[in-house]
Formats: structure tokens, C-alpha cells, sequence
């Protein structure tokens, strides 16, 4: 209540400060001359807010994105899940196979050597125990590590040994390269104990090789082996980057991960985490980055945590202990619980998805929606015994998500409509009103392809540049349709109390300057919808990032979002012109919205924003095309300052990329304009923001 109080304020005194101005419209006199688009902005014409959240990531343990990209650990495998196995195997280069793959250990000496021992177990199902006849060194090595230059790296194993029987670590940076060992001590016990190399090189191909000497047994529990730099087990440079992205929220650890995962595996010493075979990726996680790395996570780059609650295979009981864990006092069960494990203080978790994508017929755990919607109660129920003051972000399954694919097809009948049984979202309004502070939807259209209402199947199809990069904001304007049909079945839409979290979206996974025109084009479709779009999720947030084992930076990607943080308003203001969008080429329905998005400035995509104090106004302009435009601009309620300030980001094309390592090609430029002029010139392929101040 106090939040939108502010809210209204700020809208009635910008209001004020234009009236006070006068409505009269500002038109310098090459407006008049000028042909072609014209765009006139009305900055009295002010809709709610900008939320920070637009801004938002979401982040899911899909094979190791996480464990390779944020998390520092250089071993795969290190509680053993594979064993040992007897040669490397090759990393295969494409799919789901290659995001899963994880470098396993190979014997050194015999494999019959080695046994897995069930009875014994460190952790998981077995550790390996290595057996010693005295005539070689036996044990195991790890390929494919990657070290950097300046910086030692600590480790740490869990081993036991038989007397007489010496156990070495050793660091070899490539073929050929330096040997750094160090041997460590063991008793007939489980123990651990710690070392630290400095190799000093930079590599993808050092390994690291546990072996033992004499004649009897040793077994491995647990090996470790991080940057001696790491913050909290997260490696410094991309926390460092993550930071600078100024992420206001964060949706994780899942996705589809989430409905078959227990947090339970997650939380405690990470050495007795138990790795698990994630059944929906494919993919073993050592469960190193868990609940508590997760949420200190975000506390290190200071953003809010958005947790996503397993509905699938999970329980109300689970989720409410989960959230025990979380949001307790250090006197409450689970509360004590995350005490024991180092964390004495609630982490206060505010936000909270309680079910992902339940609408989907892939999802673990999916029900029919009638059902399901019983379950959602029960969870939020026993949740907000818990804690009530928590904010509920419920799996929406709008008709455009359900029709696309992202529901229960039925041959024949691909389109879903509104208030129909497989209208998931009409569901949710209807039997679980109350149960919810927002709904979440997820959109990720695919490239230079449409769905076919008449057979239910993607087309391919031939787009300009512009139609391509207006694909995602068509997605999100699919929902906003679905959203105004949803107010006539329930008028309590209208009051604005329910919002709308866009919690997984995205388009073109390649890291180019027309990925990041769409980017642009998107942000300019969410904030046509500040009133209740609430929220937006990108996928995934380390998209922000480049990077490969040692080396990072910002992404195109992540320098748009940042493009936008930095120089755009935050309340947006009606921009009306005289060239509209070409009407739609399709059906409407399913990926085709009632309009198409860009706005009345075709082909510019054209929108504007206060600042807070209503001292300045910001026009982005989207150019997804490969020509120069121009327009002429007129501003009603705002007399601007004759110099003001332009940055453009651009590129020498389309296709242009910022290789990992290589100086950029695709970026941002700051120059001054003209403000008087009314007349503004766009570079192809750009997107432009421009800064008028208040005269």
C-alpha cells in the first residue's frame, strides 16, 4: 500500500509539472518542413511506473550451467557419482549430451584395481577404494582442468588409507607442463584434509592425479579444487560481472529442474551433499550450489531472490519446511537447522514461485488442472502458516502459452481458448483466487518460425529484419490479449492488485546486435504494459555473460539490459505518430497478436519516459532494419534545453558479435544533439536513446 502510494504521487506531480507548463505542444519549426514519420509525445499521458523487476533473470541447474559459468570448482564429479572409469571419454559437441557432460575420473593403473564400495560410502550410493599390491602407483586423474595465471588454488580431500599406504595429490598443468604434488595425511578413518597449488599458467588441459603408494587400500570420499580468489565458492570475475548487471530480482534454482529435485539434498556440508542424476536434464549435480550458495548468491550481486517451490513431485509439508529453512527464526525447527549450517539470520525471502510451469504435459509431477489447483492451495496454505507475508507467484499457462505448444495438445482442436478446460490460467482465477499475487507466464518464440493455427505445427516462414526482431514483443503482446479477455471473466483484474510475472522469457539464444535489437524491442513492449506487467525474468541470467572455465565479460545481451538501466526514464509517457504497424499477416491467435508491436512509428519502434523528478525525458528508438531513418518529433507538457545528450549502440551489422577476449566491435557511443532541431537521424541497426532536459 505504501509502494503504490508513492506511485500515485510521483504520477500526480508529474501531471502537475506539465499542466503547470502548459498543454500546448512544443513543435521547433523544422517539424513543419520535414515529410516522412513524425512522432509527437505526450508526457502528461504518464502510465505507472517502470518496475525495477522488468529487469529481472532467471537462472536454472540445467546440466552444469550453473557449476560452470558462477561456480568455481574446477573437478567434475567429485563425490564420485560415475566412479572410476578406465579411459577419457570424448565431450560430445551439441545438445543436451554436451551440456550434461562432466569430465569422469580415469584409473591410473588397473581398473580392477578399483572397486566402489556400498558399504563404506562417504557420500552417495559408493567411493572408490583403490587397491595397492605394492609393484605401482594406483589411483585415479581428472582431465580437462582450467587454471588461471595469478592466483593459487585450494583444495581438499576425503580419503582414508591402511597403514603403510601413502596417498599423493598431484597438479600437472598440461603435457609436459609443471608437476606440483603434495602428500597428504590419512588414517584408517575418514578425514579431511587441505592443500594449495600455485600453478601460475593459464590452461584448459591441466589434470589432477590421486594416487597411492605401498601395498594396501585407500579410499576418496570427496575431492575439491577452487581459485584461492572465490567469494563464498563463486568465482570472482563473473560475481563480479553479475554484480554490474544490477539484477533487481532472480527467479531459480528452476524451471523444469525444480519438480523433480529435493532442496533437502542441497543444504549442509557440501562434501555430504549427495550427487543426484537429475532425471529432466539428464544431468548429475553434485548439489554444491544449493540453498544457502543460491541465496548468498544474491546477496553478493544485491538482488532479491525469486525461489521456485517444487509442486511436482513435492508436498505442501516440503514446501513449507523449505520455507522454514529460509525465512525462520534460528528457534524454529528448520530455522535451527540453517543455524547449524552457518546462518544464524532469515535470509527474508520475499518472493515465491510455488510451481513451475505445472501447465506443461513434460512436467514432473503434472496433473489435470482441476486437481492441480487443490494442490496449489494446499501449498500456499501451509506456506503462509509459515510466513504470511510472502508473495505468491502462481504457474499461469495463459491460452497463447497453452496453444503454442506449452499446454495439452489435441489433434484437431490446437487452439485453446478462454475460459475453456484447458485454459489453465482461467483455472487458477477461478479456483484459486486469493492463492496468488501474480501469475507467471513464459514465452520463447522460436526463430523465423510461426505456429499454424489450422494444424497445431511451427511453419517456417521469411521475415525482414524488423518483423524477426519483433517476435518476442508479438509474444508478449499475445498475453496482454489473453490478459484483457481474462478481465471480462473476472472484473477484479481491473482493480490491479493481480499482476503479471514474465518470469522466463527469451528469443535467439546467440549473443548478436540483432538479439540485442529484439532485446530493446521487447523492453519497449513491457513497458507499453507497465499497469501490470510487474516483473520479467530473462533467460537465462548468465546470457548476461561470456565466459568459458576462466575468462569472462558482459555479453551484447547484458549490455542492452544495462543500455536501458542506465539512460532510459522510469515512468513511461504516451508517444502517438502517423505510420503504424502493418496489420497482421495471420490468424490472430496462438503467436499472433490482435496487432502487431512497434508502435505507430513503423519502422522505428519508438518509446519514452520520464526520470522520476520529471526533469528529463528519454526516447529510445529501436531501428530493426538495415537503412537509416528519420523522424520528426514534437514533445506536448515538456519545453526542452537546446543541447542534449545521445547514445548510440550499434554495430557493422546485424550478424556483428564481441568475441570472448577480442576487442568490441558492438557497443555504445555518447555524443550531443541538437534538441531544438525536432529532428532526429537513426543509424541502421541501432537502437538509440536520447536525453532532452527540462528547460
Amino acid at each position: 500500500m505504501e509502494q503504490k502510494h508513492k506511485v500515485d504521487l510521483m504520477r500526480r506531480n508529474l501531471m502537475l509539472g506539465s499542466a503547470a507548463l502548459g498543454v500546448a505542444t512544443w513543435i521547433p519549426p523544422v517539424f513543419a518542413a520535414s515529410g516522412g514519420i513524425t512522432a509527437t509525445i505526450n508526457t502528461g499521458a504518464a502510465r505507472p511506473p517502470i518496475s525495477p523487476m522488468i529487469y529481472g533473470g532467471f537462472i536454472e541447474h540445467i546440466g552444469n550451467l550453473i557449476n560452470h559459468s558462477l561456480w568455481s570448482e574446477t573437478l567434475d564429479d567429485r563425490k564420485f557419482h560415475y566412479g572410476v572409469v578406465a579411459q577419457r571419454e570424448q565431450k560430445p559437441t551439441e545438445g543436451r549430451a554436451a551440456r550434461a557432460f562432466v569430465e569422469k575420473w580415469v584409473a591410473i593403473g588397473p581398473a580392477s584395481a578399483i572397486a566402489l564400495d556400498t558399504e563404506r560410502a562417504w557420500v552417495g550410493e559408493h567411493s572408490p577404494v583403490v587397491t595397492l599390491d605394492g609393484s605401482q602407483e594406483r589411483g585415479m586423474l581428472q582431465h580437462g582442468l582450467a587454471l588461471k595465471s595469478g592466483t593459487p588454488y585450494d583444495g581438499r580431500i576425503v580419503v582414508w588409507a591402511d597403514p603403510g599406504v601413502t596417498v599423493t595429490v598431484r597438479l600437472v598443468a598440461g603435457n609436459g607442463g609443471e608437476v606440483l604434488s603434495t602428500r597428504v595425511r590419512a588414517s584408517s578413518k575418514w578425514g579431511t584434509q587441505r592443500f594449495r597449488f600455485n600453478p601460475d599458467i593459464d590452461t584448459t588441459d591441466a589434470r589432477l592425479e590421486i594416487v597411492g603408494q605401498g601395498r594396501g587400500r585407500f579410499g576418496l570420499g570427496a575431492v575439491s579444487l577452487m581459485p584461492a580468489d572465490n567469494v563464498r565458492g563463486f568465482r570472482a570475475d563473473t560475481v563480479a560481472l553479475m554484480k554490474q548487471m544490477n539484477c533487481h530480482i532472480l527467479r531459480m534454482p528452476g524451471g523444469n529442474f525444480i519438480s523433480a529435485h529435493d532442496w533437502e539434498d542441497s543444504i549442509g556440508d557440501p562434501d555430504k551433499r549427495p550427487p543426484v542424476l537429475d532425471p529432466v536434464w539428464n544431468a548429475v549435480q553434485p548439489n554444491d550450489v544449493g540453498v544457502d550458495e543460491l541465496l548468498q548468491l544474491c546477496e553478493l550481486i544485491e538482488c532479491a531472490p525469486f525461489w521456485c517451490v517444487n509442486t511436482g513431485f513435492g508436498d505442501p509439508r516440503s514446501g513449507a519446511q523449505l520455507l522454514e529453512y529460509v525465512n525462520g527464526s534460528a528457534e524454529t525447527e528448520w530455522g535451527a537447522k540453517r543455524a547449524a549450517n552457518g546462518r544464524s539470520k532469515p535470509y527474508g525471502v520475499k518472493y515465491w514461485a510455488v510451481g513451475n510451469e505445472m501447465y506443461g504435459h513434460w512436467q514432473y509431477g503434472h496433473m489435470a488442472r482441476d486437481q492441480y489447483t487443490v494442490k496449489h492451495n494446499m501449498f500456499v496454505d501451509a506456506m503462509r502458516k509459515v510466513d504470511p507475508d510472502i508473495y505468491i507467484v502462481a504457474p499461469g499457462g495463459f491460452v497463447d502459452e497453452m496453444t503454442t505448444g506449452q499446454g495439452i495438445f489435441i489433434a484437431g482442436q490446437p487452439q485453446v481458448h478462454v475460459g475453456s478446460e484447458r485454459d489453465w490460467a482461467y483455472g487458477m482465477l477461478k479456483d484459486s483466487w486469493g492463492r496468488f499475487d501474480a501469475l507467471g507466464t513464459h514465452a520463447y518464440p522460436p526463430a523465423d518460425k510461426r505456429f499454424d493455427l489450422a494444424t497445431g505445427k511451427l511453419v517456417d516462414v521469411t521475415q525482414t529484419l524488423n518483423e524477426w526482431a519483433h517476435q518476442m514483443p508479438n509474444r508478449i503482446r499475445t498475453m496482454v490479449d489473453a490478459w484483457e479477455e481474462y478481465k471480462k471473466h473476472f472484473p477484479e483484474l481491473e482493480k490491479g492488485s493481480v499482476k503479471v510475472f514474465f518470469d522466463e522469457w527469451a528469443f535467439h539464444f546467440q549473443d548478436d546486435l540483432k538479439g540485442a535489437l529484439a532485446i530493446a524491442a521487447a523492453f519497449h513492449e513491457f513497458f507499453r504494459h507497465t499497469d501490470f506487467i510487474e516483473m520479467a525474468g530473462f533467460t537465462m541470467a548468465t546470457g548476461w555473460l561470456n565466459f568459458d572455465r576462466t575468462r569472462s565479460q558482459i555479453s551484447l545481451k547484458g549490455r542492452m539490459f544495462q543500455f536501458y538501466q542506465e539512460h532510459f526514464g522510469s515512468v513511461p509517457v504516451a508517444v502517438n505518430g502517423n505510420s503504424p504497424t502493418p496489420a497482421p499477416k495471420y490468424p490472430i491467435g496462438g503467436d499472433q497478436p490482435s496487432v502487431n508491436t512497434g508502435g505507430p512509428t513503423y519502422p522505428l519502434d519508438v518509446s519514452a519516459a520520464l526520470t522520476p523528478d520529471g526533469r528529463t525525458l528519454a526516447v529510445a528508438v529501436v531501428n530493426a532494419t538495415e537503412a537509416p531513418h528519420s523522424f520528426s518529433l514534437a514533445l506536448q507538457g515538456f519545453r526542452p534545453k537546446g543541447a542534449g545528450r545521445c547514445w548510440k549502440f550499434t554495430g557493422p551489422g546485424p550478424d556483428a558479435t564481441n568475441p570472448l577476449g577480442e576487442p568490441a566491435r558492438v557497443g555504445a557511443t555518447e555524443s550531443a544533439f541538437d534538441a531544438s532541431a525536432g529532428f532526429l537521424a537513426i543509424a541502421p541497426a541501432s537502437v538509440e536513446i536520447y536525453h532532452f532536459e527540462r528547460a
